[in-house]
């Protein structure tokens, strides 16, 4: 891969090569999310996000059975112990702020590129929530477990997972999940429809294949769906599809859209052929 664009700190590597950013998480030996690279992962989806020239990024683990594990629970103890010492209280009335995590996962979602998760390895707590924020997921045949069991340690999954997870996969499951604490196999992952396949090898080139067919997608085309995508579900039926008349018109103003579609009626594309 052509490194025409490197960021290195904190446990993020970005390289690029064309439209197509891979962004390598590493943080050994456990493979543990901690507050450097929270940071890090903020500050890369920034530089992403700055950046017109990328399309889509493929999120991975450095290291040969991990994406990232999950949060480091140490950090959290610690934190939890400081902040019970302090005496804080915490009620719905008085929502906490984001991190950087819920930022950088919030920019995933509301911005115009799209996410691949190449799931490398495990991924349970923040490192599932991460690839739940992903826009498509792959993942990589082995013994590897994905999923949100932080009930066991009396705690709830607090980067977006008990919003994202039942959007996705539906009520029932996601509770099943959750509140008992199961983990999925990769090859439960595609069944569940978490994952759009399940490589028998290295997951990061089919991953990567996946981004540069999204790369070559209309960008606005691809942007406006996401918005769609993200308020199905629980936007009143009424509005969203106000939503999406408003934004097809918008598109079918496009000059890219306007050419495809005139290469269409010239008998020269078929709805199916990628750009």
């Amino acid at each position: 891969m052509a490194a025409e664009l490197k960021r290195d700190g904190g446990g993020i590597t970005l390289e690029r090569d064309g439209a197509v950013a891979v962004a390598t998480l590493a943080n050994p030996p456990h493979g543990l999310m901690d507050e450097a690279m929270e940071t890090a992962l903020a500050a890369a989806i920034d530089d992403l996000e700055a950046d017109p020239e990328i399309r889509a990024v493929v999120l991975t683990g450095s290291q040969d059975d991990v994406f990232v594990r999950h949060y480091d629970v140490a950090v959290l103890e610690a934190r939890g112990r400081t902040l019970a010492e302090r005496g804080y209280e915490f009620t719905p009335d008085r929502p906490v702020p984001e991190a950087p995590l819920h930022t950088a996962f919030r920019r995933m979602e509301e911005g115009g590129k799209a996410y691949v998760a190449a799931l490398n390895g495990t991924a349970m707590g923040g490192g599932f929530e991460l690839a739940l924020a992903c826009d498509i997921r792959l993942v990589q045949a082995g013994d590897f477990c994905f999923g949100l069991p932080e009930i066991n340690l009396g705690i709830l999954p607090g980067a977006g997972g008990t919003q994202r997870l039942p959007r996705l996969i539906g009520a029932a499951r996601a509770a099943r999940m959750m509140l008992l604490g199961d983990t999925l196999s990769p090859r439960e992952m595609v069944d569940c429809g978490l994952a759009m396949a399940c490589t028998d090898g290295l997951v990061l080139p089919a991953a990567i294949e996946v981004a540069r067919r999204l790369a070559r997608k209309p960008p606005k085309a691809l942007g406006h769906i996401k918005t769609l995508l993200r308020s199905a579900g629980d936007t009143p039926l009424d509005t969203a599809l106000a939503q999406e008349r408003t934004l097809f018109c918008d598109l079918m103003i496009d000059d890219e859209a306007l050419g495809l579609m005139r290469d269409w009626a010239d008998g020269r594309r078929d709805i199916r052929d990628e750009p």
